[in-house]
Formats: structure tokens, C-alpha cells, sequence
């Protein structure tokens, strides 16, 4: 017998895309409220989740994690044996999708063998319509669909699917509000994510993530900074500040806060390491050059998309920058920080892009010399305005291009790693290399993946390792005690 499907909301993407920023942000800060009825069906209940996407989805998995785990549910790292899984989906590339079709597709083994289990699907893609009619119509295993502004309602949306016995979708599409005070399940205790706030007001025309999130909404400084100090007091040595336009932080405030500003607020903790990501490069400022310019604890890495360097195709995709203002760009965060790694976003094959919008791109690599680089071919998203372009540029040929462009970005990745050859540069060790438990492994303050001979004491804290050989996708070394 199917389930009752309840719809207490469905996803709207024409209602996600209105932006009223006369209205006040909504602050939330009441407790997870859990009814005692769940945290009695969940005794001796355990849950799985896999998390798909961004750092922003990895701290959403987090904060999932933290609630399930209230409730009273335990961990496994075996779906099958879970009565609760959560697919916390991403969906910026096609690809990703079909990953998590087929997950789920997988997952009805499970409801086989244990009728009574719960699966959840959640995140980015659940807020696009297209995607939930799919799963409701197609896969009938799964009991609750819930957006990127649902979490907080986990605990009840379990209990009414159970209590009810049928399959709910809440995907709220709104301009969205702060919530404070979740509970989070950071299992790195070396590292920790920090939302400083959340949404997109850019709108880039390639882009789902301002209909999936909703507008810029920026947390309230002293919340942040309250996160901060209590993962600094609890012996963290990086955070990360997350913005999906994390340098337009405090934009959408009216109390003067900025992202150069909270930058130094939070150095000045003592933090050993902070980092920052994505960047746009329209956002940056003054303030943020100088805060990273004075404070060392502030990582010399940037994460700072192209998309493009044909102004042409930067116009058509919404990016408010030439690709002049971006090298200028470039070379200012040189001057200040000589030793600075910057990686990059770049797509390729964007509507009608021609060969000498191309050309301009690889000229843009040839330039920047990135130390790394995210390259996609372009995937359309249903809803934005790049989906409604009209392409005669065949696929062969961007492919074609993709090729020749992760040819010339890998000639400057390979110059940029084996400059660290026989340099002494600080590693933060995470642990043991996965492919040989008795290699340490760390990343440098430049975010260089390190692979080294050292003492397993030291998995936590900051040491000096010499670079002895480069190779396509980390480095190898051997600590030093200099």
C-alpha cells in the first residue's frame, strides 16, 4: 500500500527569486525543540547520513548530525544497518544528481528489509521543484523531503511520518531567516566550518544557489564571534569562514559591521589559523587587504572564482567584473601578501562562448598562475537565466577546450608545487596519509596538501616540514624539528 503524500510546503523558484531587502532579517534563537515521544522511538535507533557539495553542505551535515543526535539517535557508517538516512544533496553540477538518484535508488533495499526505516532527502536539490516531483513520483522509499530552510523542523518532520505513516515534503522557498542556537556534530576536532552568513543576493545567471538558499542573510557579529572563541577555548586550530559571498558579509546589516572588520575581530581571538571562503572578487575591499596584511594567523590562500576571462561572457554571467579589475585584483593581493596561493573557479563553454572568449580565459590563467583550479563545462540549471540561453557552440567543442584548459592550468600547478622543494614550510597535521598509515598528513598555510614523515604525537598541532619532492596532487616532506 503507498503512502499519503502531506505537502505542508512545496518549492517555488519564482518566489525564491524575490528579494525584499526593506524587510528586517528574522532572528531565531529559540532551543531545538524535541518532542519526548521521538526521543523515545529513537533509543537504541541509529542514523546514517552522506552529505553531498560545498563546505556550506558539510556544515549543514554537521548541524543535522547534532540534532539527530539530541533526539537520541546513534551513528553508523552502514546505511543498511540505519533505521534513519539523510541524503544532504548538492546541486550546483548535473553530475552530482545523478549521484544521489542513485543512492536513492540503492536505498530501497533497505526499506526491504526494514519497512519502518526512515529516508530523507534534503539540501539543495530538494529545493528545486523538477527535483521533488522526480523523487515523489519515482521513488517511493523516500518519507521526507526537506529544504535548506527546513532543518530545524527535523524532529517533528520524523515524528508526523511516523505517527501518520506516509511521506512529507516541506521545502520552504523564501528569502529566508538566521537560526541560531542548533546543535552541531563537528567530528574534526582540528578544524571547524563557521557560517557567517548564509544565501546570495548576486545572482549570477549560471547559478541555482540564490534560489536554493535564499537572500544574503548575514548572523549578527557577536554570534559569530561567540562561535569562535568556544572553538578557539576548545583547542581548535583552523576555522573557516563560510559565505557563499562571504567578503559581502554585513552588506545586508544596517549596525556598520563588514567582512574586513569581523576578519580582525576574529584573528584577534587567537585562533592559530583562519581562513575565509568563496571570495568574490567585486566585494573585496581596502579593510579585508589590510586585515590580511597585518594578521599572520590569517592564511595566505584565497579561493577567488574567474568564471571567465572573456568580459563578454563576465557580463552574460552576471560577475559585475572585467577581467582587468581581476588580474588588478590579483596583483594587489601580491603586493601585500608576496607569498599568497590563490585557486580559482573557471567554466568553460558557458551560452555562445566563441574561441576568442576562450582565448581570453586561458590568457587570464596564463597571467594569474593559479596554484589550483576548480573546471567545469558548463551544466545548465533549470530556473536561472543561463538555462534559457539559447547554445549553438556543439559539446565537442567545449570539451575540446575544457582539455587545452586543464593542460595550461596544470603547466602553473606543477611550477607553483615545485617551488616548495627543499623550503621548510608549517603544516597543520590532520592525521595519517589514507593510502600509508605511517605518513602524516596536514595542509600547509598556503592550503598545499602535505604528505610527511613525523611523529604521530603531533596529529593537532603546527609543524615545520621540509618539502623534498612535488608531485601532481600534494607534496612530500619530512618534518623538522628547526
Amino acid at each position: 500500500m503507498k503512502k499519503k503524500v502531506v505537502i505542508n510546503a512545496s518549492p517555488d523558484l519564482k518566489q525564491a527569486a524575490k528579494r525584499n531587502k526593506r524587510e528586517p532579517i528574522i532572528f531565531i534563537r529559540d532551543n531545538l525543540v524535541v518532542p519526548s515521544k521521538l526521543s523515545l522511538i529513537a533509543k537504541d535507533k541509529k542514523y546514517f547520513i552522506r552529505t553531498y557539495g560545498c563546505q556550506a553542505n558539510v556544515l549543514d551535515g554537521q548541524t543535522i548530525e547534532g540534532i539527530l543526535r539530541e533526539v537520541g539517535y546513534e551513528y553508523t557508517d552502514n546505511p543498511m544497518e540505519a533505521d534513519l538516512v539523510i541524503l544532504n544533496t548538492c546541486a550546483i553540477r548535473e553530475n552530482a544528481e545523478d549521484k544521489v538518484f542513485g543512492e536513492i535508488g540503492s536505498l530501497k533495499a533497505l526499506k526491504t528489509k526494514n519497512p519502518n526505516a526512515i529516508i530523507g532527502v534534503c539540501g539543495c536539490m530538494t529545493q528545486q521543484p523538477h527535483i521533488v516531483e522526480k523523487i515523489q513520483k519515482t521513488y517511493p522509499q523516500v518519507d521526507l523531503i526537506f529544504g535548506t530552510h527546513n532543518i530545524h523542523h527535523l524532529p517533528q518532520l520524523i515524528l508526523e511520518s511516523m505517527e501518520k505513516n506516509v511521506r512529507i515534503v516541506e521545502v520552504y522557498s523564501k528569502e529566508g531567516e538566521v537560526i541560531e542556537n542548533m546543535p552541531c556534530h563537528r567530528s574534526d576536532k582540528i578544524k571547524a566550518f563557521v557560517n557567517i552568513m548564509y544565501g546570495c543576493d548576486k545572482f549570477c545567471t549560471y547559478c541555482i544557489v540564490p534560489y536554493t538558499r535564499g537572500k544574503q542573510r548575514s548572523r549578527i557579529k557577536e554570534d559569530i564571534l561567540k562561535e569562535c572563541k568556544a572553538l578557539v577555548e576548545e583547542g581548535y586550530q583552523e576555522i573557516t569562514l563560510l559565505g557563499q559571498n562571504v567578503n559581502a558579509y554585513g552588506k545586508d546589516l544596517d549596525d556598520g559591521s563588514s567582512f574586513g572588520e569581523l576578519l580582525v575581530e576574529v584573528a584577534k581571538l587567537g585562533i592559530p589559523r583562519l581562513r575565509f571562503t568563496t571570495s568574490h572578487p567585486w566585494d573585496f575591499t581596502e579593510e579585508m587587504f589590510k586585515a590580511m596584511g597585518t594578521y599572520p594567523n590569517i592564511m595566505p590562500f584565497i579561493h577567488l572564482p574567474l568564471q571567465s576571462g572573456s568580459d563578454d561572457v563576465l557580463r552574460r554571467m552576471g560577475r559585475r567584473y572585467t577581467s582587468k579589475e581581476y588580474c588588478a585584483l590579483v596583483d594587489k593581493l601580491r603586493e601585500i601578501i608576496p607569498n599568497v596561493s590563490i585557486s580559482t573557479d573557471i567554466i568553460v563553454g558557458f551560452p555562445n562562448e566563441t574561441d576568442q572568449d576562450f582565448e581570453d580565459t586561458l590568457n587570464v590563467v596564463r597571467y594569474v598562475k593559479y596554484d589550483s583550479a576548480f573546471t567545469f563545462i558548463y551544466s545548465p540549471r533549470v530556473g536561472t537565466p543561463g538555462a534559457k540561453m539559447e547554445d549553438k557552440t556543439p559539446h565537442e567543442v567545449k570539451q575540446a577546450r575544457f582539455k587545452e584548459l586543464v593542460k595550461t592550468l596544470a603547466i602553473y600547478e606543477r611550477e607553483k608545487a615545485e617551488a616548495y622543494v627543499g623550503k621548510i614550510i608549517p603544516v597543520l597535521v590532520e592525521g595519517t596519509s589514507k593510502k600509508d598509515k605511517n605518513i602524516l598528513s596536514g595542509y600547509s598555510d598556503t592550503n598545499k596538501l602535505v604528505n610527511f614523515k613525523g611523529d604521530y604525537t603531533h596529529v593537532g598541532k603546527i609543524v615545520n616540514v621540509k618539502i623534498t619532492e612535488a608531485t601532481t596532487y600534494y607534496l612530500k616532506g619530512e618534518e623538522v624539528n628547526e
